[in-house]
């Protein structure tokens, strides 16, 4: 999946990491809160993009840990990442939103049910703004926190606000 390739590669372009620090700094920056990417599907990356020749790995071992490899990108793997940069940013938006399964098949079950369904989900969009919320705050006073890291955040939120705002319009329309 390209989204998770400019990810891996982005982290790489400004320093090499191990396959474990990718996944803390994805932890870290609640990329997972944005983008579909799960902590195998990052191990599996970084063999799949060294394997193409776009990542190289050097074994380090520090004091009695384990030997892990730490990741660079190649020349290649620098012209993948403007490459994949240029083409995702040309790309329509697309928003997947999974509830919208089933706001789409509401209508497919008893009022009751639909009612409780709409809760779920508005539930879930509360405690998203919240969490959001207490990032900002969290994060907002942190300097080694990137600004446009801190932008995504924003944007998350403002969306999670219009979604309340449409829930609302929802609830009114429909019961």
């Amino acid at each position: 999946m390209a989204t998770i390739d400019l990810i891996v590669l982005g982290m790489l372009k400004k320093q090499s990491l191990s396959a474990y620090d990718i996944q803390k700094l994805v932890e870290y920056r609640n990329i997972s809160k944005w983008v579909k990417i799960s902590t195998p599907s990052i191990y599996k990356k970084v063999i799949q993009l060294e394997e193409k020749g776009l990542l190289q790995s050097v074994p380090v071992r520090e004091n009695n840990m384990p030997e892990k490899a730490v990741y660079s990108l190649t020349d290649s793997g620098e012209q993948e990442f403007e490459r994949l940069m240029g083409e995702l940013s040309a790309q329509p938006i697309r928003m997947f939103l999974d509830f919208n399964a089933v706001i789409v098949n509401l209508d497919s079950v008893p009022l009751e049910m639909q009612k409780t369904c709409v809760a779920n989900i508005e539930k879930n969009v509360r405690e998203l703004k919240m969490y959001l919320e207490e990032n900002l705050r969290e994060k907002g006073n942190m300097p080694d926190v990137p600004e446009i890291g801190m932008a995504v955040l924003r944007q998350q939120l403002v969306l999670a606000e219009m979604i309340e705002t449409w829930i609302s319009t929802l609830k009114s329309e429909f019961f």
